[in-house]
């Protein structure tokens, strides 16, 4: 590093190698605060959803107790659960069923919301059979789930129903693909999907 001299004042000039080494920090600053970035996004998140939880559900069950709200909700589906399994329980859950079902603008949100939940939950579950879909001869595949196989109701025997999840998001869309195109892939159906909703970035 040499130094100048300017009406009275003396500076330093910025030689290459003092230019390459505030370079080599800066890179590095921004390195760090990328890994952190890393670390911190996940957990805060994660955290943050979690206290978001516990507070809304102690507050709209009025208890003082924190996280007690969420031990009760648990609590409470379970022993839903319990009652549902039993001969009594599944004849009133089955009238409160038909009763959502007849109610015009209630059907649609009820069936769609129900629906869901025995995709991911139920006996039948629909996001288990992770297929690999062609979308064009010799171009892009993606990666989706197959929901229905037999789609007469739609004149469409020889073709099958694909769901595709949106990454980053909770959203996704369903395509129809002729039966050819589409093939099952043996792949845990939760890697699949973690996959797909990740960005592709998820098992690396």
């Amino acid at each position: 590093m040499s130094k100048g001299h300017h009406h009275g004042i003396f500076y330093e000039k910025q030689t290459p190698q003092t230019k390459r080494k505030g370079e080599n920090q800066m890179k590095r600053l921004i390195n760090y605060f990328l890994k952190g970035l890393l670390v911190f996004v996940p957990v805060a998140l994660t955290v943050f959803t979690i206290v978001l939880v516990f507070t809304r559900l102690d507050g709209l069950l009025k208890i003082p107790i924190p996280g007690m709200g969420l031990v009760i909700t648990i609590l409470s589906i379970t022993l839903i659960g319990f009652l549902a399994s039993n001969f009594i329980g599944k004849k009133f859950f089955t009238i409160i069923d038909g009763l959502f079902i007849k109610l015009p603008v209630v059907k649609m949100l009820y069936s769609a919301i129900k629906d869901l939940i025995e995709a991911f939950a139920g006996e039948k579950k629909s996001f288990d059979r992770p297929a690999i879909v062609e979308l064009m001869a010799g171009g892009p595949k993606a990666l989706g789930f197959i929901t229905r196989d037999s789609l007469e109701f739609l004149s469409l025997s020889d073709h099958v129903a694909v769901y595709f999840p949106q990454s980053y998001n909770f959203a996704g869309s369903v395509l129809i693909f002729p039966s050819d195109q589409v093939t099952p892939v043996d792949v845990d159906s939760s890697d699949a999907m973690a996959f797909v909703v990740s960005g592709g970035v998820s098992g690396k």
